[in-house]
């Protein structure tokens, strides 16, 4: 009489521990590449210029999905989903060393005439609305001066953006050196996920989670 042989599922050799975490770290970063190089990145406010919008110390989450797919290093987009409009606040490779990273309001996108007349902005010959622009120098500064608060009128050229801080009297943007190329520009900023006050050392808890307007 035969006997019965049992099904047995063959065993498997157990990874090292090791490896275990090798391959879990493996994949972790290469998740956090692939979001942070298409999906979304976050920097930090060095300094004032868009005040009170964004302060110094704030950390925020910038979208680099919204305006399309980018081939990296190349600045070349693949997919291409939107272009930035009027009031974003965006992040590019400054013009002038595009190993930094600047972060400004949109004013003016391609075809739109921008001229700033003793520190108001005008949109194609109109006053802008412009609610969040803030002055803190009452000082008019003549346009053959410096450019600051008269200045153009000047067109914004084709695949270009004109931006300007909302910290209007202490920001270096368009009106010192013209336009940002489409193709530099990184993403579109849109919370603050924490805020650190570095000369006190304080956390701003209200503004953590604050929807960047």
């Amino acid at each position: 009489m035969k006997e019965d042989k049992e099904t047995e599922t063959p065993v498997q050799p157990r990874k090292s521990i090791f490896r275990e975490y090798a391959e879990a770290i493996l994949v972790a970063v290469v998740l956090a590449l692939f979001i942070r190089t298409f999906v979304v990145q976050a920097f930090k406010i060095p300094s004032g210029s868009m005040k009170p919008t964004l302060l110094v110390g704030d950390h925020i989450l910038v979208n680099k999905f919204i305006y399309g797919v980018k081939l990296p290093f190349l600045d070349t987009t693949l997919i291409p989903i939107a272009e930035p409009k009027r009031g974003d606040i965006v992040v590019f490779k400054f013009p002038e060393d595009p190993k930094k990273d600047f972060i400004k309001r949109v004013m003016g996108v391609e075809g739109d005439v921008i001229e700033i007349r003793n520190k108001k902005v005008y949109l194609n010959n109109k006053p802008m609305k412009d609610p969040y622009g803030i002055h803190t120098d009452p000082h008019i500064i003549s346009g053959r001066a410096r450019p600051r608060d008269n200045f153009g009128p000047i067109t914004v050229p084709p695949d270009s953006l004109f931006v300007m801080g909302d910290n209007r009297d202490h920001s270096y943007d368009s009106r010192f050196w013209k336009f940002v190329d489409l193709a530099k520009v990184k993403g579109k900023a849109f919370i603050i996920y924490w805020s650190w006050d570095g000369p006190s050392s304080d956390v701003r808890w209200t503004r953590l989670a604050d929807i960047i307007h």
